[in-house]
């Protein structure tokens, strides 16, 4: 099945200046989640940076990587990834995934996998993925989103707040968690073009503004989201300098 993976690189970051030209091991950032892209999914996939700078451009061609220029005003990731499906003049039935450009550890495989949600779920306007939560504290974390999925797949709810709610936790545990254990979502996301295309201009959901999830915008118009759960849990993404040094140091013992 073929499919193009989109990879939104925007160089302003309040936490993290020119995060996709941050140095790792030599290359910048965005290139290096384009290569680990690459080393996984099938050979005929085109990858291809939609930046919002020239610099990133630059910097992807100088290392071999597709990059397009898109507007540097647009108000969401998916506004961009919109322009770039234009840009590329892909047409509306094409699959794109949307990887993020600050997870250069990003399983590959979860690529193809997602990818292959919308191929064989032909009523999903999107796909994503999620694993199970097997630590206390990140069920109760705001900053970890849940997803709660019905018998089929699709996604009932995405949220903030630990869901679903364990009515009878045992208030003597607060380390235990329910089962079935509950499900983290991981943000790559697969999407038909028509849809992409359409989803910016939607009107905004109430749930939406109030939990700061633009997945909520598709479900609260009717729109299916089918869920790929893994059992690897996602590595790790940079926001912070503490967390590009992570990851500084993990590509180094992988002698990369």
């Amino acid at each position: 099945m073929a499919y193009t993976v989109l990879i939104p690189a925007r160089l302003a970051s309040t936490r993290l200046p020119n995060k996709p030209l941050a140095d790792l091991g030599g290359l910048p950032m965005v290139v290096r989640v384009a290569q680990r892209v690459a080393s996984g999914v099938p050979a005929d996939t085109r990858i291809v940076v939609a930046a919002d700078h020239s610099s990133i451009v630059q910097a992807c061609t100088q290392n071999g990587v597709e990059a397009i220029l898109t507007s540097e005003h647009h108000a969401s990731g998916s506004d961009r990834l919109a322009q770039a499906c234009e840009i590329l003049q892909l047409p509306p039935q094409a699959i794109v995934v949307n990887v993020q450009g600050d997870e250069p550890l990003i399983d590959p495989a979860l690529v193809s996998a997602v990818a292959q949600l919308l191929a064989q779920h032909g009523q999903a306007s999107m796909g994503t993925a999620a694993h199970a939560i097997d630590a206390a504290p990140a069920f109760y974390d705001p900053n970890v989103v849940k997803v709660v999925l019905d018998a089929a797949g699709f996604a009932m709810y995405f949220s903030r707040a630990p869901i679903a709610w364990w009515r009878d936790r045992p208030t003597d545990q607060p380390d235990a968690l329910p089962t079935p254990a509950p499900l983290r979502h991981i943000g790559i996301y697969a999407y038909r073009v028509a849809f992409l295309r359409a989803f910016p201009l939607l009107a905004q959901a109430p749930m939406e503004q109030c939990e700061a999830l633009e997945q909520l915008r598709a479900l609260w118009h009717g729109h299916k989201i089918a869920v790929h759960v893994t059992n690897e849990a996602p590595g790790a993404g940079v926001d912070t300098p503490a967390d590009l040094a992570r990851v500084r140091a993990v590509l180094l013992g992988q002698g990369r």
